[in-house]
C-alpha cells in the first residue's frame, strides 16, 4: 500500500488565556497535577460535526442519544479533574459540511466554549464533494471559532486505502487532509491526524457498516485526542496483534462483502436516491453544556414526537429500506445468473 509523505509537525496546542466568562479557575481535590499545576486549562468543551462526533457505531443505552463515542470519552477525562467542566455535543448524523456550519456554528459560538472540535466534510467527500470548497468554508468557520481565544481541534480523515468501495475516495481524502492542515496552520488549531493513526486500518476499529467506528475505534480516537492536546489521562490504550491483519479467504471475504452490501450499502444508496438522511428528525444529544456525569440530556430524537415513537419510526423506515435494497440486489443476482456471468464486486457511485 502506498504511504503518504510525512506531514509537517503540528503547531503547539494553544491554551486559552482566560476561563469562560461564567467560570472561574478550578480548585479543589483532584484538580491539580504534580507541583500544584492544573492538568489542563479548559472548562467547557463543545463538539460540532456529523455521525463521527455524535458517536454512531458506539452504542450505549445509558449515554445521551444512545451513543457514546470519542467525544463523550474525551469529555469524561477532561472533566475528571475539573469539577466545573461542562460539555455540549451539537453533532447530528448524516450532516454535510454546509448543514454543520449553518446549523451548529452559531449555537457553538453562543456557548462561549474554550475548547471546540469541528469535523465537517466527510460525508461530502464520500459524495464527490470538492475538497477545496470545503476547505474555504472551514477556513471561515475556524476563524470565527478561534477569534475568542478558544482552542480549536481539527481532523484529518482516516486512510481508507484498504477499505472495499471507499478506497475509491482515497485521493480526495488526501487532498481534504492537506487542506485541513493548511487551515490549522493559519489559525493555530490542533490537528488530530487520523490518516497517520495506523491502528485504524484494523477491521476491529470499524462497525459492521464499515463507515462508522466501533467502540474500540472510538476509544482509540479518544486516546489520540487527549495525546494531541497533551492531557494526561487514564484511558486504556488498545494493543492490536499482527493476527488482525491476516487476509480473509476469498470465499469468506466475498460472502461478507455481499452481506454488507445488502444490509448497509444498499440502504445507504436507497437513502441517497430518495433524498433521505439518517439524521432527519434527529436533534443534538447534548445541546447545552452540562457535567459529563450529571443528569443525562434527553436522547436525540424528533423534536415533536416522544423518544419511543421516534425510535419506532426510524426502525420501521430502516426495515423498509433494507427490504427494498435486498429485493433489488436479489433481482440483479438472478439476472446475472441467467446470463452465466459472475456478480460484480459491491460498489458505489462515489
Amino acid at each position: 500500500m502506498a504511504t503518504a509523505s510525512p506531514s509537517p509537525a503540528p503547531p503547539p496546542v494553544p491554551h486559552p488565556a482566560d476561563p469562560p466568562a461564567d467560570g472561574a479557575a478550578s480548585t479543589g481535590a483532584g484538580t491539580a497535577g504534580p507541583g500544584g499545576q492544573a492538568l489542563h486549562p479548559w472548562h467547557r468543551f463543545v463538539a460540532l460535526g456529523d455521525s463521527f462526533t455524535e458517536g454512531i457505531g458506539d452504542p450505549d443505552p445509558m449515554a445521551p442519544g444512545g451513543h457514546r463515542g470519542w467525544a463523550d470519552r474525551v469529555a469524561a477525562e477532561l472533566g475528571r479533574t475539573v469539577p466545573d467542566f461542562s460539555y455540549a455535543n451539537l453533532a447530528i448524523r448524516g450532516r454535510l459540511y454546509r448543514q454543520i456550519l449553518e446549523e451548529q456554528l452559531e449555537p457553538a459560538l453562543a456557548l462561549d466554549a474554550d475548547l471546540i472540535s469541528i469535523f465537517a466534510g466527510g460525508n461530502d467527500v464520500i459524495r464527490r464533494g470538492d475538497p477545496d470548497e470545503i476547505a474555504s468554508a472551514m477556513d471561515d468557520a475556524v476563524a470565527q471559532l478561534a477569534a475568542g481565544g478558544a482552542t480549536v481541534i481539527l481532523w484529518t480523515g482516516p486512510d481508507v486505502g484498504d477499505t472495499p468501495v471507499f478506497n475509491l475516495i482515497r485521493g480526495r481524502v488526501a487532498v481534504y487532509n492537506e487542506n485541513i492542515r493548511a487551515v490549522a496552520r493559519r489559525h493555530g488549531a490542533a490537528v488530530v491526524d487520523l490518516w497517520s493513526l495506523r491502528a485504524l486500518t484494523h477491521s476491529v476499529m470499524w462497525a459492521e457498516d464499515r463507515l462508522h467506528f466501533s467502540p474500540t475505534g472510538h476509544q482509540t480516537i479518544a486516546v489520540e485526542v487527549l495525546d494531541t492536546l497533551g492531557v494526561p489521562h487514564e484511558l486504556d490504550r488498545i494493543e492490536l496483534g499482527d493476527e488482525l491483519d491476516e487476509p480473509r479467504p476469498r470465499r469468506e471475504a466475498r460472502h461478507e462483502d455481499l452481506q454488507w452490501a445488502r444490509e448497509h450499502l444498499g440502504p445507504w444508496v436507497v437513502r441517497r436516491i430518495r433524498g433521505v438522511s439518517s439524521g432527519d428528525g434527529i436533534a443534538p444529544k447534548r445541546p447545552q453544556p452540562s457535567p459529563v456525569f450529571g443528569e443525562a440530556m434527553p436522547p436525540g430524537s424528533s423534536a415533536a414526537d416522544p423518544v419511543r415513537a421516534a425510535a419506532d419510526a426510524v426502525g420501521t423506515a430502516a426495515d423498509t429500506v433494507r427490504a427494498a435494497a435486498a429485493d433489488a440486489l436479489s433481482r440483479d443476482d438472478a439476472a446475472s445468473g441467467s446470463s452465466s456471468s459472475s456478480n460484480p464486486a459491491p460498489g458505489t457511485d462515489d
